[in-house]
């Protein structure tokens, strides 16, 4: 499983109507993409700033990690979003190694 950092800030409507009727969404929402999409909330909080929530996602692939993102942005509550595929400590190293490989060198 591949896991997804996936920031979003509401709209100003959805903050609003958020304020009027008080309940912690991060809940609701991971049970239903959970039970719809398959993708899994591993963690998560409300945040401030450029985003409103921040929330790490585990998927299956990159596809099950952009349905979560349309799902969520069809809703119309967010005016924006980003999601960042995460690597883990050996894909990483992976990549390292991969990259030491390659001879680049800047242009100079």
């Amino acid at each position: 499983m591949a896991l997804y950092l996936y920031q979003a800030a509401y709209t100003a409507e959805s903050l609003a109507a958020q304020i009027k009727n008080p309940e912690d969404r991060l809940t609701k929402v991971s049970e239903q993409l959970e039970s719809t999409i398959g993708a899994k909330v591993i963690a998560g909080g409300f945040t401030f700033g450029d985003y409103d929530i921040s929330v790490i996602i585990e998927a299956v692939d990159d596809e099950t990690a952009a349905a979560v993102a349309l799902a969520v942005a069809a809703g119309g509550a967010v005016r924006s979003s980003k999601t960042t595929k995460l690597l883990n400590g050996d894909q990483w190293v992976s990549a390292l190694t991969k990259a030491s490989g390659t001879g680049y060198t800047p242009a100079k």
